[in-house]
């Protein structure tokens, strides 16, 4: 492994590494706009140049040495840019140095000629590169009194992607990320000289499914969502890691919330899961359902109408209802949408309590949906977890349907598939119908019994994806229940806003985890005490750990600590991962 000094410092770089490269991983902090880690290098911005030298030799290949018998180093006449020079034994590279500086400030005044004053009305603000190192590595003066350039604004790419000709500075990400990643090469530049801009090829758009990544690694405001912008300034909202529940592959994203409500989905990085990237769809899909149309509180059907109820009545209600049937009577629907703890404690339930061995769960498996990158046909964050927690995938919704209408099922109890369609023609046959659900759906309309349950926003729980990674998620919305524990999490925004500002009145729902409204009803059932001593989602983890093999030496820190455990994988060594973020001024 080549010996490499930086800053005065010695490192041991990896080979085929560029000073770039090094140098982040050792955590020197080396200025760029075009390079980013899984593109090729273009070496367009000249933003991190470095001082790069090697050891004079003696004419026997000794090292020459000065009067203190330190090595004299001989640098290049000029700059190098560290995103294409690799490295080399015996090699010094100056980051913090004069010259470099100097040459910095030179760039940054070159691509500020032509840039818009657009930081008050662009999303980037706040979480842009070029405001970073305007900071950082310029004069804070320009030189340039004449027109400024003025180019196309507001250019639709594609369906979810916006263009802005003067914010950008031709640094190629977007056009290399079109060709090498989203394989769609319609991006290219054209006008070459000071009116450069780009544009999708004639008669193309750039539609591909993962289209909206160019948003994130153009570290200008360049490219901007259509379904985000002008909602919110990036310093309004909070950003929690949280996990996507658009498919079975578990991306890991971040969730931008202001005023209780997720406002952008976006990829974090996880270079064993998606790297980092994620698809449009679980970009655009899986927040409007936490946001809109949601359960607030329990609901009791005692008549006609459903009426809103507190949870100790909602719990009694459900519970004196139940002990009418016996175990054979009841079908139980656990869900691939909710966490292991969840569904751990509703097949423990069904056993225990319920006396029925009618634990399923549908799969909801999409051809059309999967391909070769990130989507997985499987469009549920969690049916490899259900399945290792004893829940039988149901081969097809027929198959739920032919035990409906046997005539020998009373009672149906659902867990949080807010997606299962049931004819009212079978739930009209039913005797009881008790629903754990999100929003409101046909079936939560019918039900006796409805428990608001949360969403992955505002749960803490763990998914196992298709792989067997199981990944922790923590929450991002503040329920009545959390809210205590979200106070540190929120958004300056909300966290120090005044009851007359419109931002602080967002919707506190009476939403709880499943396994917390299970562990009541257990109890109101009548079980022991002792063996449902759930307080946090924690309590039921280790449990899980204990009692299922394939969960085993696993914990809420570990999975923290590695960003996911593959079954099994405990003891095994962490996969070494270099964490890369394009936005470092972005508020956490």
């Amino acid at each position: 492994m080549p010996r490499v000094t930086i800053d005065g410092r010695a490192i041991e770089a990896k080979d085929g590494q560029t000073i770039i490269q090094a140098a982040l991983e050792n955590g020197f902090d080396v200025p760029h706009f075009c390079w980013h880690p899984s593109l090729s290098v273009a070496g367009n911005c000249r933003m991190c140049l470095v001082d790069v030298g090697m050891p004079k030799m003696n004419p026997d290949r000794t090292p020459a040495l000065d009067e203190q018998g330190n090595p004299v180093i001989l640098y290049m006449p000029k700059l190098s840019i560290a995103c294409a020079t690799p490295v080399s034994e015996g090699m010094h590279v100056r980051i913090a140095d004069k010259k470099v500086e100097s040459a910095q400030e030179a760039v940054m005044e070159f691509l500020l000629i032509n840039h818009p004053l657009d930081c008050p009305i662009c999303d980037e603000a706040g979480q842009c590169k070029l405001q970073e190192y305007s900071f950082r590595h310029s004069k804070g003066e320009s030189r340039f009194e004449e027109t400024k350039n003025h180019k196309d604004k507001r250019v639709p790419l594609g369906p979810n992607v916006l263009f802005d000709g003067e914010r950008c500075i031709s640094c190629s990400r977007c056009i290399r990320y079109a060709t090498e990643e989203a394989e769609q090469p319609v991006l290219t530049f054209v006008q070459r000289g000071d009116h450069t801009t780009i544009e999708t090829f004639p008669g193309t758009e750039f539609d591909s499914p993962y289209s909206m990544n160019v948003i994130e690694i153009c570290p200008v405001g360049a490219l901007t969502s259509r379904d985000f912008r002008f909602k919110a300034r990036v310093w309004d909202m909070s950003f929690n890691e949280t996990i996507c529940t658009g498919c079975a592959r578990g991306c890991n994203v971040q969730a931008g919330v202001r005023n209780n409500e997720i406002l952008r989905l976006e990829p974090n990085t996880n270079l064993e899961v998606n790297e980092f990237w994620m698809c449009d769809y679980g970009r655009l899909t899986q927040y409007d359902y936490v946001n809109a149309n949601r359960i607030q509180k329990p609901l009791i059907r005692k008549n006609v109408t459903s009426t809103e109820v507190e949870w100790q009545e909602a719990t009694a209600f459900a519970a004196e209802q139940l002990k009418q049937f016996s175990g054979n009577e009841i079908i139980v629907l656990g869900s691939a949408h909710a966490t292991n703890e969840d569904n751990y404690a509703l097949a423990r339930f069904a056993k225990d309590v319920l006396g029925t061995s009618n634990v399923e769960f549908l799969k909801y498996e999409d051809p059309s949906f999967g391909d070769v990158k990130l989507r997985h046909s499987d469009k549920s964050p969690n049916s490899t977890g259900a399945t290792a927690l004893g829940l039988k995938a149901a081969s097809n919704l027929d198959a739920i349907l032919a035990k409906l209408n046997s005539g020998s099922v009373k009672v149906l109890y659902v867990m949080e598939d807010d997606r299962l369609h049931l004819p009212d023609e079978v739930l009209s046959k039913l005797q009881l119908i008790i629903v754990h659900a999100y929003n409101h759906t046909p079936i939560t309309a019918k039900a006796h019994v409805v428990f608001a349950a949360a969403t992955y926003a505002e749960l803490e729980g763990t998914y196992t994806n298709f792989e067997s990674r199981v990944q922790h998620l923590s929450p991002s919305i503040i329920t009545v229940e959390n809210e205590r524990r979200m106070g540190l999490k929120m958004s300056r925004l909300d966290k120090f806003g005044a009851p007359n500002d419109r931002w602080t009145h967002g919707e506190r729902r009476s939403a709880r985890q499943s396994w917390g409204t299970i562990t009541a009803l257990a109890l109101a059932m009548g079980a022991d005490k002792n063996k449902w001593r759930y307080r946090v989602s924690e309590d039921v983890f280790e449990e899980i750990v204990d009692t299922i093999p394939a969960f085993a030496g696993l914990t809420y820190e570990l999975l923290d600590e590695r960003k996911g455990v593959v079954f099994g994988g405990a003891e095994s060594e962490p996969f070494a991962m270099y964490e890369y973020e394009s936005h470092t001024l972005k508020p956490n």
